[in-house]
C-alpha cells in the first residue's frame, strides 16, 4: 500500500498582519502556522460547520499573510460590495460549466502559476457545507494530486480555539490510505456545531 509522504520543509516565511493576530488573541484564538513548502498547493480546511468559520479564517489568512484562493459560488460575486470584496480577498467563482471542469480548469490554473514562478494556493472547505453531510467532496483531493502539488491540512478548532495548518503532505494516489492518513491528523479538531462536521472521507 502506497502512502503520503510529509512534506517537512518550509522555505516560504511571512509577517503577516500584527492587528488580525491581536484580534484573534483577543478574542481567545491562537494562530498555529510556521510557513509554505512552495509557491503551489492546497489547503484543504476542516470541520466547516458555522457562518463563524469564515470569519475566524480571513482573520487567520491575514495574520498569517499568505496569499490564498477560495473557491465560491459564481452567485456571490454579484451581490453588491460583498461580490467586489470576495473577489478581492481571493475569491475564484465556481463555473461548472467550463469545457474543462472545475477542477481541470484550476489545474491549469497550477501548472500556469508553475511556469510564471507565481503563488498560488487554493484553499477548500471539501465538506461543502455547513451542515451535516456524507463526506468530502474530491475536488480538494483531485487539483492537489493532478498538479503534483502539497496538499496543506487546515483546521478550524473551536474546542481549542486554534486555527492553522496541521501538516503537509504530498499523496500518493492510494485514496484509501491517502484520506486515513488526512482523518487521523484532522479528526480531533472541533466544530463550531460539532454535529454538522462530515465524516473524513470522499462521497461516494
Amino acid at each position: 500500500m502506497m502512502r503520503p509522504q510529509d512534506v517537512m520543509e518550509r522555505p516560504l516565511q511571512f509577517r503577516g498582519s500584527a492587528l488580525a493576530r491581536r484580534l484573534l488573541r483577543w478574542w481567545g484564538w491562537e494562530v498555529d502556522f510556521d510557513g509554505l513548502p512552495g509557491a503551489q498547493g492546497v489547503l484543504a480546511v476542516y470541520p466547516h460547520t458555522s457562518n463563524w468559520d469564515f470569519i475566524v479564517g480571513v482573520l487567520a489568512k491575514w495574520a498569517m499573510g499568505i496569499e490564498v484562493k477560495v473557491w465560491a459560488k459564481a452567485s456571490l460575486f454579484k451581490v453588491p460590495v460583498f461580490g467586489p470584496w470576495l473577489a478581492w480577498i481571493g475569491g475564484v467563482p465556481v463555473d461548472r460549466s467550463s469545457p474543462h471542469g472545475l477542477v481541470g480548469d484550476m489545474v491549469r490554473r497550477m501548472q500556469d502559476a508553475r511556469d510564471r514562478q507565481e503563488m498560488l494556493w487554493l484553499v477548500v472547505a471539501p465538506e461543502g457545507t455547513r451542515s451535516a453531510g456524507e463526506g468530502w467532496r474530491s475536488g480538494f483531493y483531485q487539483v492537489a494530486l493532478a498538479s503534483d502539488v502539497p496538499l496543506g491540512l487546515a483546521y478550524l478548532d473551536f474546542g481549542r480555539k486554534r486555527v492553522g495548518v496541521h501538516s503537509f503532505l504530498q499523496l500518493s494516489g492510494d485514496v484509501d490510505a491517502d484520506m486515513a492518513e488526512i482523518a487521523r491528523r484532522l479528526s480531533p479538531a472541533v466544530g463550531c456545531r460539532p454535529a454538522n462536521a462530515a465524516p473524513i472521507r470522499l462521497k461516494k
